[in-house]
């Protein structure tokens, strides 16, 4: 630590937090350089932090996961900071060009087997490109397999159906899981044979190669940009004496679609969850207030709006939850409330008196408890919380929440609320377009519904409206769009 900010703590002019917050960097000039940057009232631990490793990459970016995480990173040369107050250890990445080099490197290893297939572009980058859904694109076509590989593939299906059955009611033996996944194994290597691009397909489209919101893999083939192709499309047209068909409207890509209704229930899940992250995160609900409170008195004629709906506004959940006795983040924030009932003074005109001769640690604590029940990101049909809706995702950032950790995509709480069309780009979205066929197979949407459950199941996928979206997904994932594209959505 730089002497100047030892004597400022020696002469409590600073916390043991915000001194702790400094270990990230020994740099002493950085650190007095921070100190004295950063205004009076924003000087916590937090911004301390940020403002330190704002040109470091943090070990959960899904960057440094993708390539292997901090070690991969080390061995390829990379220097690393760790903060000596961090219990994970976890550290920053300090060449941001190094990490930026392997993630390139890993997406062009990917890259070069998606060239192979004799695609007419295949494209790389570290985020989902910007509009690629809207571009006209080539799908599959389905091809029928052999008999021989049709009884394979229905053994195989009945196969692991059984060893399923046996490992759920717990009479499975100890090799049962690696023979599941074998037969997994088979099993999609007979699915990628029922389907496949058609030659105009890959002489006209290409493929992105990227990595997906939670750091994963992702390839997505069959675009076409604009203009491509359109040579092939007027030569066809002279050739049969038709109409060019310029200007005639292109065929609807198919998207994921939500009720207002089902949008209202996730956004519902998701509001339960930030309040409960934020009932048990003092220092961040302390910042949530205060930013709340300074859009209304320091900025009284600005349009943003705080997650946080103060003073103080509590709507109750339970309407807007399908099954509310399911919600893992409501159930939670209840328990909560039950103990502080325990603590608090029976008569309220007492209360006030009470929080005086309360540590401010228990001050700050019931701070984070009040600023909970305050949270509303519920996004009903009707509403004039569009921009607080949005901040909400601002919020979950900052408390570093981990969705599914409150949220489980399961039939009954997404899959039979959704259309046919949905589900199927919803597995193909989560488990890829493999498993995207299996759910397309089903006669009926019951059938649909389980199977998508069943490969859904332990992914970690979520619906857009529950997510807690990125910054730069904000603008391309806003859930108001899809009331105007789909507003006949099947509930």
């Amino acid at each position: 630590m730089s002497p100047v900010l030892l004597q400022l703590y020696r002469d409590e002019d600073m916390s043991f937090a915000q001194l702790s917050a400094f270990t990230v960097s020994d740099d002493h000039e950085r650190q007095v350089a921070v100190w004295n940057a950063l205004p009076s009232w924003n000087r916590d631990a937090q911004s301390i932090r940020r403002a330190l490793t704002e040109e470091m990459i943090a070990a959960t970016d899904k960057r440094v996961q993708f390539i292997g995480g901090l070690a991969a990173y080390e061995q390829a040369g990379g220097a690393v900071k760790r903060d000596l107050f961090d219990d994970r250890n976890a550290g920053y990445a300090t060449d941001a060009a190094l990490v930026e080099k392997l993630v390139a490197e890993k997406l062009e290893a990917s890259a070069s087997n998606v060239r192979a297939e004799g695609w007419q572009w295949v494209e790389c980058s570290a985020t989902a490109p910007a509009g690629y859904h809207a571009l006209k694109r080539h799908y599959p076509e389905a091809i029928a397999l052999s008999e021989e590989d049709q009884a394979a593939l229905d053994g195989a299906q009945t196969e692991y159906d059984e060893l399923a059955e046996l490992i759920e009611n717990g009479v499975a033996d100890d090799e049962a899981e690696t023979k599941l996944a074998e037969v997994e194994k088979r099993i999609d290597a007979f699915n990628a044979r029922t389907e496949g691009y058609s030659p105009e397909a890959l002489e006209q489209a290409g493929a992105f190669v990227f990595l997906d919101y939670y750091g994963r893999l992702a390839i997505e083939r069959g675009f076409v940009k604009p203009n491509e192709g359109a040579e092939t499309e007027d030569e066809d047209d002279e050739g049969d004496g038709q109409p060019s068909g310029k200007g005639t409207q292109a065929p609807k890509v198919p998207s994921i679609s939500h009720s207002a209704a089902l949008i209202e229930d996730l956004t519902a899940h998701k509001t339960a969850a930030l309040r409960i992250e934020l009932a048990n995160n003092p220092e961040v609900a302390l910042v949530a207030v205060v930013h709340a409170m300074l859009l209304r008195v320091a900025y009284p004629y600005n349009t943003e709006q705080s997650a946080l709906q103060l003073s103080l506004t509590h709507e109750r959940l339970e309407p807007s939850i399908k099954d509310a006795e399911s919600c893992k983040g409501l159930a939670a924030f209840n328990d909560l409330a039950d103990n502080y009932g325990h603590h608090l003074p029976g008569n309220p005109a007492d209360l006030f008196d009470w929080l005086l001769e309360q540590p401010q640690d228990s001050v700050l604590a019931l701070l984070a408890f009040g600023a909970g029940h305050a949270v509303n990101a519920v996004e009903k049909k009707f509403t004039d919380r569009k921009k607080g809706i949005e901040q909400a995702n601002q919020l979950g950032h900052a408390l570093k929440m981990h969705m599914p950790d409150w949220f489980e995509t399961t039939g009954d709480s997404y899959f039979k609320h959704v259309n046919r069309t949905t589900i199927e780009l919803a597995v193909a979205e989560a488990k890829g377009s493999e498993a995207q066929l299996s759910v397309r197979a089903a006669t009926k949407k019951s059938e649909a519904v389980t199977i998508a459950d069943r490969l859904v199941n332990g992914s970690g996928w979520l619906p857009a409206p529950v997510r807690i979206s990125s910054p730069e997904q904000t603008d391309e994932g806003k859930s108001s769009a899809e009331h105007e594209q789909f507003p006949q959505a099947a509930e």
